[in-house]
């Protein structure tokens, strides 16, 4: 019985022991056991920062939409066990399928039968961490194509949406969405970026020039450059592509 309850809900040996006992054999009331007691751990761990954790995206049969999720922790041990990022997988999987309206419609959700704050619980109840469903988001497009990427070790995950679609275009879509990961460029094309940026970018350019001591002559020149160099740096479609 205690393996059986072990299999179900992932609880170490000895709590599933110990709820057995409180509930005199009682499978589905040990379960219940185990489920608060994750629900305690998580009242109890509440103050502890959760910096680890993993990011899963999944897109649809025909990539018109996708979904990306971040799921927090507090160690990279539990960050990099496989119930996890299992977790973590099924349910980016879960949020593109329903499509939650926030985080607290989420939670209320089932996956299976299980309401996703249940199965919040029974990872609370094995690793004893704070454990949060962070963020996610779902990207939709009509007539065109949405390609993901997840970096090695799953902290990074990206979502790209492209206005059609043609033959070939999911080898590039993933190439594009590795170019955000690794360059994080802050805009798609150069007239993205908002005039306050630049005129802040410019006068920051200018005065390190006259801290230099160069003419006020050629200032505007050499400015002029520098903005070349931050929308090279910053914008996607002017970026160095990564792989060449």
């Amino acid at each position: 019985d205690v393996k059986t309850l072990r299999d179900r809900t992932g609880a170490g040996m000895g709590d599933c022991k110990k709820a057995l006992e409180e509930t005199a054999g009682d499978m589905d009331a040990a379960i219940e056991i185990l489920r608060k007691k994750g629900a305690a751990t998580a009242s109890k761990r509440a103050d502890k920062e959760a910096n680890e954790g993993v990011v899963a995206t999944t897109t649809s049969s025909d990539n018109t939409s996708a979904a990306i999720v971040e799921v927090n922790c507090e160690t990279d041990f539990v960050a990099r066990n496989e119930e996890f990022s299992s977790f973590v997988r099924s349910l980016a999987t879960h949020v593109l399928a329903t499509k939650p309206a926030s985080i607290e419609a989420l939670m209320a959700s089932e996956v299976n039968g299980v309401a996703v704050q249940n199965q919040l619980n029974d990872l609370l109840a094995k690793f004893n961490e704070r454990i949060e469903i962070r963020r996610f988001e779902v990207v939709e497009t009509s007539g065109g194509f949405v390609a993901d990427y997840v970096h090695n070790g799953d902290k990074l995950g990206v979502l790209v949406e492209f206005s059609n679609t043609n033959e070939g275009l999911s080898a590039v879509g993933r190439d594009v969405a590795m170019q955000v990961a690794a360059m994080n460029p802050g805009y798609v094309r150069r007239e993205e970026v908002p005039a306050d940026v630049l005129t802040k970018e410019r006068e920051i350019y200018a005065e390190q020039m006259r801290n230099e001591g160069k003419p006020e002559a050629i200032i505007e020149k050499i400015v002029t450059g520098r903005l070349e160099k931050y929308y090279a740096d910053n914008v996607l479609l002017e970026q160095s592509f990564v792989k060449d």
